[in-house]
């Protein structure tokens, strides 16, 4: 009796990719920290001692057209860029260029100004 053969196969074999994963997370984070030096000016003495002055400067208020939300909590406040500084030194550090949001206006009406108008 003869021996029966599988027949051949009609899938390919999938290529193989390494894929960035888009998820937040600490992957992602020291990707950014990696690829945008300028990012570990965040971490540094003076950048904390310049974020509390511009929140004492804007009295801990937030500073988008109809929020005014006063906050007390400085871990719920953010040290905005008005304009974008793309690793320029002289903007990223400008007390002109910096203003106190509020974290869901940050994270809400800023960034979706900022996507729409391709800013960041």
């Amino acid at each position: 009796m003869a021996r029966l053969k599988a027949p051949p196969s009609r899938l390919s074999p999938a290529p193989t990719r390494i894929v960035m994963q888009t998820h937040d997370g600490p992957d992602r984070s020291r990707l950014r920290d990696a690829t945008t030096p300028w990012r570990k000016w965040y971490k540094t003495a003076r950048w904390k001692a310049l974020r509390l002055t511009i929140f004492g400067r804007d009295l801990f208020t937030c500073q988008m057209v109809g929020c005014g939300r006063v906050v007390g909590n400085t871990a719920q406040l953010v040290c905005d860029h008005k304009r974008r500084h793309s690793g320029d030194e002289r903007l990223f550090w400008d007390e002109r260029n910096l203003q106190t949001l509020c974290k869901p206006c940050h994270d809400g009406r800023k960034q979706a100004e900022e996507r729409t108008n391709g800013e960041w």
